[in-house]
């Protein structure tokens, strides 16, 4: 199994087993405090800015990225994507972008956006990232909030609904933001803008940024309310972007002996994804692009793409285990599978023991188990996406325990990380030497995390920002001293590890006065089919109830099994007593992690499911409680009237 060797040869590796220094401060006997020592890492001078200009001038033939044209993956070499930059800089300079200027970025994740980002860069602005996906009213805030005087949008539609935006901000035309389409040729339209703006123009606004410049006003998510802009500096996104590579590149090049590949599908309005594709740059890591973080859409694009490690949410490793159940059960192997789950948490645990020096590791019987499985299910895993993929990076929210090992046991070492925008992504990830599933790893370089008395996690360091755009009243109520109030619950164990717990403000209080964080029970429920999403309700109610959705996928999956007719209705669905069983495994499973006065009694399975476009999930896919708990708020009723 590849991973294992890796593991084996890294440990093996004095450099590399020394790479990492923590420090715990303890308080009454319990860990409170841990602090990660920094790489010597940090940019003096230099920006982000000058990645691609530093890559053309000291590699300019290296792929660092791979475009896609006409089904095919075509390499782009560091020099070309320097000169694409330059031209689209000049372009902006002739658009009257001046240096601290604001350009809003509207589109999916595609490889012009990589090209924009840099170029905003190189001609002294600042990106302000937007979600494909923002309503009018939503791009109207950001707009006018942050001060942009560009936009550049992906498609007609989205030129469209940022022309309704600047409408409704009661804007005269002449003093709207110049707008530009990409799928119209926004790229060679600065490119032809610029041509008469010299190079070393664009190289004297480079030269006069520094750590300290501004880089991006990132807006959070806004779950409960108007999204907060988050200054985030050259100096945050470097910090964040060096450590990434000093202490996973060396693990996922050196060790492994293979060139280091990833195809980008997070959206990159968000940061987590930003910082991925700024640290490959940084690296020579070789990127692709994927619009789409559905899984029918992007198994066809890690199958022909081939990366080695890739970043994303529980949600995608979910549905990849999901899809192997299905694909199992549809030639009768469904029962293989659920043993080849079994094993492989087995396995996982085992052989993790043995790693960390805890145990004796799995018995001959376990790795003839696994020897077994891997051919049978594992191996149909790894195809699944793409064949080369030995690492993960999974942000966002907790994944659950045992869907980690069983991707350890398939192959696939998965790195969970803890971090927010106003944390440039990452404040803690699992360290390469010690994995640690069920928990989100130690702070990265540089970087100290605190527990405060009533259980906050507090976050210090060169990653976290120093302000909320035109927002000193927000800023002050969570940065205090250098330290960041992060609103979210955790606690660190005896070696520094960081759980999390859940969210302060989303605590629900029962009638009895038991405090329930829902994040424990939610996390575990979606990790189990059928589930599709799910709310954990019961704030000054009796006892803890559930508003469950159903995957469509699984439920088209599970109606075939059964040769029930395709187009049977939901509502029927959701009333199935077969179907009800199948939702009371989940819930048996997500109560198993809970006492029992925090355990979810009764739920309700709703029919629909919660998606951006009804405003039940923000574009990084968190649920907004608020909005769903009104939504189904006569189905909850139900839940508490007996």
């Amino acid at each position: 199994m590849g991973v294992r060797k890796d593991l084996k040869r890294a440990k093996q590796r004095s450099d590399l087993a020394a790479r990492v220094h923590t420090e715990l401060i303890r308080e009454d006997g319990v860990v409170r405090e841990v602090r990660t020592a920094a790489f010597d890492t940090a940019s003096a001078t230099g920006t982000t800015a000058d990645i691609p200009f530093t890559n053309a001038a000291e590699a300019p033939d290296a792929v660092v990225l791979r475009r896609k044209e006409a089904g095919t993956w075509r390499p782009v070499t560091a020099s070309a994507f320097a000169r694409e930059v330059t031209a689209a800089a000049k372009g902006l300079i002739a658009a009257g972008l001046e240096p601290g200027g604001r350009v809003a970025l509207m589109s999916r994740t595609r490889y012009e956006w990589a090209v924009l980002d840099f170029a905003i860069w190189a001609a002294g602005g600042q990106t302000v990232p937007v979600y494909a996906t923002s309503s009018a009213e939503q791009i109207a805030w950001i707009v006018e909030d942050s001060g942009a005087r560009f936009v550049i949008a992906e498609t007609e539609e989205n030129a469209r609904t940022v022309r309704a935006a600047c409408a409704s901000m009661g804007v005269s035309m002449g003093d709207q933001p110049r707008l530009w389409e990409l799928d119209s040729g926004a790229i060679l339209e600065l490119a032809r803008l610029g041509r008469d703006v010299d190079d070393a123009e664009a190289d004297k606004r480079r030269a006069a940024l520094t750590p300290d410049t501004i880089a991006t006003v990132c807006y959070t998510s806004g779950t409960t309310g108007r999204p907060k802009g988050c200054v985030l500096t050259h100096g945050n996104l470097h910090a964040e972007a060096a450590s990434t590579v000093e202490l996973l590149h060396p693990i996922f090049k050196e060790v492994t002996g293979q060139v280091a590949t990833t195809l980008l599908f997070l959206p990159l309005a968000h940061i987590l994804g930003r910082v991925i594709q700024v640290a490959c740059m940084l690296a020579r890591i070789e990127v692709g692009h994927c619009p789409s973080i559905k899984p029918d859409e992007l198994r066809p694009e890690l199958r022909s793409f081939r990366p080695t490690f890739v970043v994303g949410v529980p949600y995608l490793f979910e549905k990849i285990h999901d899809t192997g159940r299905a694909t199992a059960e549809k030639i009768g192997r469904g029962s293989s599978f659920e043993r080849a789950d079994r094993i492989a948490v087995r396995f996982g645990e085992a052989y993790l023991d043995k790693f960390l020096d805890r145990g004796k590791g799995p018995s001959l019987g376990l790795y003839l188990a696994w020897a077994l499985y891997d051919l049978l299910v594992y191996r149909r895993v790894r195809q699944e996406i793409g064949g080369r993929l030995r690492y993960a990076i999974s942000g966002g929210s907790p994944l659950d325990r045992r869907l980690n090992l069983f991707f350890y046991a398939a192959g696939i070492i998965v790195y969970e990380g803890y971090g927010l925008t106003e944390t440039t992504a990452a404040a803690t990830i699992i360290p390469p030497l010690g994995p640690r599933p069920g928990t989100v790893g130690l702070p990265v370089p540089g970087t100290s995390v605190r527990i405060a008395d009533d259980g906050e996690v507090l976050i210090k360091g060169p990653i976290v920002f120093g302000s909320y755009w035109n927002n000193p009243d927000a800023t002050e109520q969570v940065l205090d001293g250098g330290w960041f109030a992060t609103g979210d619950l955790g606690a660190l164990d005896d070696d520094g590890y960081l759980r999390i717990t859940g969210r302060k403000k989303d605590i629900l209080v029962t009638s009895g006065g038991k405090n329930v964080s829902p994040a424990v029970l939610e996390d575990r429920l979606r990790s189990r089919p059928p589930i599709g999403q799910c709310i954990v309700v019961g704030d000054n109610r009796p006892f803890v109830g559930a508003v469950i959705t159903l995957e469509p996928d699984a439920v088209e999956h599970w109606l075939a099994v059964r040769k029930a007719p395709r187009d049977t209705p939901m509502s029927e669905v959701i009333k199935d007593p077969r179907m009800l069983a199948e939702v009371q495994k989940a819930v048996d499973y997500a109560n198993e992690a809970v006492s029992r006065a925090e355990s979810i009694r009764k739920f309700a399975v709703v029919e629909g499911e919660f998606t951006e476009d009804n405003g039940l999930l923000t574009p990084s896919l968190k649920i907004k409680r608020h909005a769903v708990a009104r939504a189904y708020e006569q189905q909850i009723e139900v839940l508490y009237e007996s």
